[in-house]
This record gives C-alpha cells, sequence and structure tokens, in this order.
C-alpha cells in the first residue's frame, strides 16, 4: 500500500505495564478515509493503542506515523475523544467553553477565544444538535449530552484524522444514530476515524474498517473481508457466545 495515502500508520509497536506486555507488536496500515472499529476483549490493549499513537503513553517500542510523518509533527491533523468517565464532569464549565476548548491547538493558551471561535463552536455544537445547551453547565448534562459535547469539541479541531474511545458507550439510542451520522459525515469528506468499540453487532452497519485485537493484531482491514468468525474466535479467545447472537442478528 502507497504510503502516501495511509493517514494513520503504526509499526512494531510494543507498550508493557511492569515488564507485562499490553500491547505486543503491533503493525497497522489505515488508509485516509475510512471508519474504523477497534475491537477486542477487555484486557486487549484497545484504549492503550489509542494513548500510544497519540502520545500520551510511551511504548516499549514502535514509531507511529499520521500521513507518513512522526505524530509529533502531526498533531494539527488529529482530533481525540477520550472515554467520558474519564473527564472530571463536576468542573465548573459551560458546554461552550469545553467546545471551544477544542481550538487551543490553534489559538495556543495565552490567546482569548474571538469572536469567530464562539461563531465556529456554536456551529459545532448544532451539528451534534446541543446548541441550546451552549451555556449550560457541563454537571448538568446527560451521559449522551456530553458525549455529544466531547464530539463537538473534537469537530472544532477541524482535524484529519479523529481517534475515538468509546464513543457509543452508554448513550440513547437518538445520540448514538446521531453520532454514526456524523461519523459519515466525516468519512464524505475524506477524514479518517478510528474508534474503540464494544458492540460486535453493529460493526458491520456503522464501520467499514475493522482492527480486531487482543494485546497482538489478530486481523485488520474492510469489515466484509476481515470480520470473520474465524477471527472474532481468535480475538475472543474462543468465547463465542456473542457470534450466534450476531449470525441470528444477520439472518433476521
Amino acid at each position: 500500500m502507497d504510503t502516501k495515502q495511509l493517514a494513520v500508520q503504526v509499526a512494531d509497536l510494543t507498550v508493557a505495564y511492569q515488564e507485562k506486555p499490553v500491547l505486543w507488536d503491533v503493525d497497522l496500515d489505515v488508509p485516509q478515509g475510512v471508519l474504523m472499529a477497534i475491537v477486542g476483549p477487555n484486557g486487549a490493549g484497545k484504549t492503550t493503542m489509542l494513548k500510544a499513537i497519540l502520545g500520551l503513553l510511551t511504548p516499549a517500542a514502535g514509531h507511529v506515523s499520521i500521513f507518513g510523518k512522526p505524530y509529533q509533527q502531526q498533531r494539527g491533523l488529529v482530533g481525540y475523544v477520550p472515554q467520558r468517565g474519564s473527564v472530571d464532569w463536576d468542573f465548573p464549565t459551560s458546554v461552550l467553553d469545553v467546545v471551544m476548548m477544542g481550538n487551543y491547538g490553534k489559538l495556543g493558551w495565552l490567546r482569548r477565544p474571538g469572536a469567530a471561535d464562539r461563531k465556529a463552536a456554536l456551529s459545532a455544537l448544532e451539528k451534534v444538535g446541543m446548541a441550546d445547551y451552549a451555556d449550560r453547565q457541563i454537571s448538568q448534562l446527560s451521559g449522551g449530552q456530553q458525549q455529544r459535547t466531547f464530539l463537538a469539541r473534537a469537530l472544532m479541531q477541524d482535524a484529519q484524522v479523529y481517534f475515538m474511545d468509546e464513543p457509543f458507550q452508554g448513550v440513547d439510542a437518538t445520540t448514538e444514530r446521531a453520532i454514526v451520522d456524523l461519523l459519515k459525515e466525516l468519512r464524505a469528506q475524506g477524514k479518517t476515524v478510528l474508534a474503540v468499540h464494544h458492540d460486535l453487532q453493529t460493526v458491520p452497519e456503522y464501520f467499514d474498517w475493522v482492527l480486531l485485537l487482543n494485546v497482538r493484531r489478530i486481523a485488520s482491514g474492510p469489515v466484509n473481508e476481515v470480520f470473520t468468525d474465524e477471527n472474532l474466535r481468535s480475538a475472543y479467545g474462543g468465547r463465542v457466545g456473542f457470534l450466534n447472537k450476531r449470525q441470528d442478528h444477520e439472518s433476521a
């Protein structure tokens, strides 16, 4: 594959906690303009992989490229939506302020956001159906509203590659559908999304590429090629109860 077309390239990535490998020698090529689900059992290293790619963890080995250059040189092209549970939602700030934080990479920490930044933030909130909540304190939001706020903040970054950690976790059906629509809109714009995802039944509906991970890379590529029962059994260690449900779901 031509590396110029790769949005993300991971080579020999190994991460260890107290000498125990959490990720082992992972290689991954992600072309531009795909929605990729990262799936695997608990403890497979999914969140660890995102954090290692983003420089939030120091790998024991390996390197990462974004559009052919080291991540450190390409930060401005990358957006990140962390898990909701990793955030202090009692912090006294408004929805609009949280979204405008997405622009600090461009503003720098010393320049205050101006009218144009506020307008862009309100536009991002409009896209995720949260414009009416701009002045609300984040502590007053539901789980789905919190996730939409995070997505709006990522949109403010106007990135080329988005990393999302469990974007559908704990949200209502309406928010889930809004997130799916947003992901497909990003793909239509040529953006690339890598999302940690846990609901195997929705992978073929929501994503076109998938990485099956269990400390090592089991398989990655287009969903219709690698999202197979054999690869799923390899990733999940033969625990196949969900496979029957998935097959029932597909034949329904």
